[in-house]
């Protein structure tokens, strides 16, 4: 307020400027300062409330936190070593995938957490099956479940080089755990079809692209986010 004028948000042009935004040399409104930072707002390192939202977020992100937190440990907590690290691979694969088009005339269609359960017990069946000696490989029951697969495919197939047998069995359990993952997930929101995927991308998608995806089986899994 200067002078007895009330000053409205610029942004919003409805709720009282009462923050100071750095980035914008303007006063904005709290609303906009917490749901427009970083993503249309290009705040600096020193703001003092994008240090103050890090330091002491909101009771609703904590709460998805450990929400998200809770699923991965759960998924995940019988894993070996080798098991972890493949696990992390595979999510990074999925939190960077596209679903390509399979006509030009077709409108691509984002992938839900279906897809992924889909395509992963078709592999994990074609992974139990080839630990007993036998070559069969299952499908998806989707397309959308099939391209997914086929994506995941030399992926699987570079991060198993030189391992033996081991890795057969390894990706039968890690594969399975995913349609686990997935279900948990939708329980937690079932109207959302990318209840799993959107958690993938608050955990490991917070680790940036797949540019270390070659050598993510050779490094520590970071899944769990505090």
């Amino acid at each position: 307020m200067y002078n007895g004028v009330v000053v409205v948000c610029p942004l919003c042009r409805t709720r009282r400027a009462r923050r100071g935004c750095p980035a914008l040399g303007k006063q904005i409104c709290a609303v906009c300062c917490g749901t427009k930072r970083l993503v249309e707002i290009r705040c600096p390192s020193d703001c003092s409330w994008l240090a103050s939202s890090r330091e002491h977020p909101p009771a609703v992100v904590v709460r998805q936190q450990q929400h998200d937190v809770a699923v991965l440990v759960q998924v995940t907590r019988d894993f070996s070593q080798q098991q972890s690290r493949l696990f992390f691979l595979i999510s990074r694969f999925l939190v960077g995938y596209e679903s390509p088009h399979l006509q030009p005339v077709f409108a691509m269609v984002p992938m839900v957490d279906e897809d992924i359960a889909d395509a992963t017990t078709a592999l994990a069946a074609s992974f139990e099956t080839e630990s007993r000696g036998v070559i069969y490989e299952h499908r998806p029951t989707s397309s959308a479940g099939e391209r997914l697969a086929a994506a995941l495919k030399p992926v699987l197939a570079e991060a198993g080089k030189g391992a033996g047998s081991s890795f057969t069995r390894d990706g039968a359990v890690v594969l399975r755990q995913f349609a686990q993952a997935v279900r948990q997930a939708r329980d937690h929101d079932r109207e959302n079809r990318r209840a799993f995927l959107e958690l993938l991308d608050r955990t490991v998608g917070r680790f940036g692209s797949s540019e270390d995806d070659a050598s993510a089986t050779r490094e520590s899994p970071r899944l769990i986010v505090p």
